[in-house]
């Protein structure tokens, strides 16, 4: 078949026996809204500052790209979101640290890695933590109420995560920038 452009009236290379350029933007494939001005090979040129804020939205409607957020935060601790039955806390892990062996007697835990490699220990008792998994990128960890864990950061670069308690955890707007600060926290606040 040989190429013309107006072979149905109008020139429309979607339906034409071409080779198509996947770099290219196609406009008429997306509505007015969604409409991006591109940069080099069809990329979107990036705004002028697309950083999250990192602070607690605790009690306001709140959407955010979670994993964007837990790869950009740098401290140990920070709420990003406190409500009265649920709490969103970010937290990255230094090489060779952990969070250290912590229990929640009444809170029930939910920790997702977005970048890095770790090993999660979990038991009944402090000085026993038997069970044992390595994590991972998108590695999801269930911690039950009662349970003794740790998180320990086995890889080469910080161990990205965030945490959700279920009830809240941590004080509104809780920032502990290294472990050090989160320990004494947590002796002044028990």
């Amino acid at each position: 078949m040989y190429y013309d452009p107006y072979m149905y009236g109008y020139p429309n290379h979607y339906y034409a026996n071409v080779p198509m350029n996947p770099y290219r933007s196609q406009p008429y494939w997306t509505t007015p809204n969604e409409m991006v001005y591109s940069g080099p090979f069809g990329y979107p040129y990036p705004t002028i500052d697309s950083r999250i804020v990192i602070k607690d939205y605790g009690k306001n409607p709140f959407v955010v790209n979670i994993k964007e957020a837990t790869k950009q935060n740098n401290t140990f601790r920070t709420a990003l979101w406190t409500g009265n039955h649920l709490q969103v806390t970010l937290m990255s892990i230094n090489v060779g640290e952990d969070i250290g062996v912590e229990i929640h007697p009444s809170v029930d835990q939910f920790l997702r890695v977005e970048d890095g490699h770790g090993i999660v220990r979990m038991g009944d008792r402090k000085n026993h933590l038997d069970f044992e998994e390595r994590i991972s990128d998108d590695s999801a960890i269930m911690v039950p109420a009662g349970k003794w864990h740790n998180v320990i950061n086995t890889g080469n670069r910080p161990l990205k995560l965030y945490s959700i308690y279920a009830p809240p955890k941590h004080p509104f707007g809780t920032v502990h920038k290294t472990k050090a600060a989160a320990m004494a926290a947590e002796k002044h606040h028990s």
